[in-house]
């Protein structure tokens, strides 16, 4: 029986014909459709393939470069989502770059998976019949966002599985490092693309009871026994190239109020505590050395927020970056102020070691809206930079103890309660360079870092819906 029917976007005959023979010589497919590459992630083309398929399952492949599985691995495809009864089933895979192939595993799709570039591969099979039932309630026609509202509203109904099992062959033609793919959603030429995925994914929210009407608790900043209005917080490790930079940046601030400079050195090896102890003739500098235990950039933020000389407001300065300027602290302080909110998020500019700017420039995550921007949060990887918080407030949350994922866990957190202002005038120079944590990063740690991030939106998105639940039991 043949129980598949397979879609895949066309570009010209032979970009397609490798892959057609190869689905053709698979016994278990009925019929493969080609569709124009230029619109097939949007919600027409998927409605289309939604009356065109019959057979059990339709599978959708997402690249227009050669596909091939292993021996007996569309079977295994069947097998699994027909023992599970998934809705959709996605696997590990093979990748070919330059004539290397190297395995490219993923990860499991968690509810808090909101992100629209989670990896899935390239292959995804759907139960027929659950991809009717969701294409059906598709009433919004999107042009770059239908697949993905497709596959958040198959999971409102169904489960998606992944099978780790390395069962095809793709080839990879995105030859970028890690780092240079962390920032294509805030690039400015995919504004538009992002807008659609954002209206998707705030709809999913309000399908699933996870959405937050934009109504926050106040911030009245009256907390007395703060001997400093700000301080500027710097987690640092083996940094003797950059420190220096960042404590300057930081020490050379003008502000109308009285400020600090907190630097958590965490057991350097490499000089960096020598470069420290050089601006120590500095009265503004506090200097934390901590102790041989794990701490992690989380831990070290923890050390500064609880520390008595820690200020009103706690700003952050990574030790390889420096501000813009030296007013950046006056104005996050003033932003707090004006906006009432218990955290800020500036604009930064990518720049390189020696600070000449890099694509796509400036970062100024105009993503976030006063509106949508929590609910958004959910579906982006991150908030932006530089952050700024209000102390009292951190104190009860805290930084979880990691390396990755911690401002991102605290912005999440903040903002289920509380309004996060913004300053869009660029206040800090982000700097990259071949030391950066994300620099250049395996697949196995990206798929680490990512589904840490997934769980900590999954984490959050319980408590949202767990939220709404109780309003709703007393109204």
């Amino acid at each position: 029986m043949n129980r598949i029917d397979c879609f895949i976007p066309y570009v010209d005959d032979i970009q397609v014909t490798s892959t057609v023979s190869e689905l053709k010589a698979q016994k278990e497919v009925s019929r493969i459709e080609l569709i124009d590459a230029r619109t097939f992630k949007g919600t027409a083309s998927i409605k289309r393939i939604s009356e065109m398929s019959s057979a059990p399952f339709t599978m959708i492949y997402t690249k227009t470069t050669k596909l091939s599985f292993g021996e007996f691995s569309l079977e295994r495809f069947l097998s699994v989502a027909e023992d599970t009864s998934a809705a959709m089933v996605y696997s590990d895979h093979f990748k070919e770059m330059d004539g290397v192939r190297t395995f490219a595993p993923v990860i499991d799709c968690q509810q808090g998976s909101l992100r629209d570039d989670f990896d899935f591969g390239s292959v995804m099979i759907f139960r027929t019949s659950s991809l009717k039932e969701a294409a059906a309630r598709m009433d919004v026609d999107y042009v770059y966002a239908g697949l993905y509202d497709l596959r958040l509203k198959v999971s409102q109904k169904g489960t998606l599985v992944h099978i780790n099992e390395y069962l095809y062959y793709e080839i990879e033609t995105d030859t970028r490092k890690s780092g240079e793919k962390l920032f294509d959603y805030v690039d400015p030429r995919n504004r538009v693309v992002q807008i659609e995925m954002e209206k998707a994914c705030t709809r999913h929210l309000k399908d699933i009871g996870g959405y937050l009407e934009p109504v926050f608790r106040g911030v009245a900043f009256d907390d007395e026994g703060f001997e400093f209005e700000a301080s500027v917080i710097i987690p640092c490790k083996n940094r003797v190239r950059t420190i220096g930079d960042a404590l300057a940046s930081a020490l050379g601030q003008k502000t109308s109020f009285k400020y600090n400079v907190i630097v958590v050195d965490d057991n350097s090896t490499d000089g960096t505590v020598e470069v420290i102890k050089s601006f120590l003739g500095d009265p503004k500098l506090v200097y934390i050395a901590q102790d041989k235990s794990y701490h992690a950039i989380g831990g070290n933020w923890n050390a500064a927020l609880h520390h008595p000389k820690c200020g009103r407001f706690a700003i952050q300065l990574d030790s390889d970056d420096v501000y813009y300027d030296e007013n950046t602290v006056q104005k996050f302080v003033d932003a707090f102020y004006e906006q009432k909110c218990a955290m800020v998020v500036g604009t930064y500019r990518m720049t390189d070691f020696n600070l000449e700017t890099l694509p796509p420039g400036i970062i100024d995550h105009r993503e976030w809206t006063p509106e949508n921007g929590r609910n958004n949060a959910l579906r982006i990887n991150g908030l932006g930079a530089p952050r700024a918080f209000y102390v009292p407030i951190l104190r009860k949350i805290n930084f979880p103890v990691t390396k990755y994922g911690e401002d991102y866990a605290v912005g999440l957190r903040v903002s289920r309660e509380y309004q996060i202002g913004r300053i869009y005038d660029v206040v800090y120079n982000c700097r990259r360079w071949d030391d950066n944590s994300d620099a250049s990063l395996d697949i196995e740690k990206v798929n680490a870092n990512n589904l840490y991030k997934d769980r900590l939106r999954t984490w959050e998105l319980q408590a949202r819906i767990s939220l709404n639940e109780k309003k709703q039991k007393k109204s």
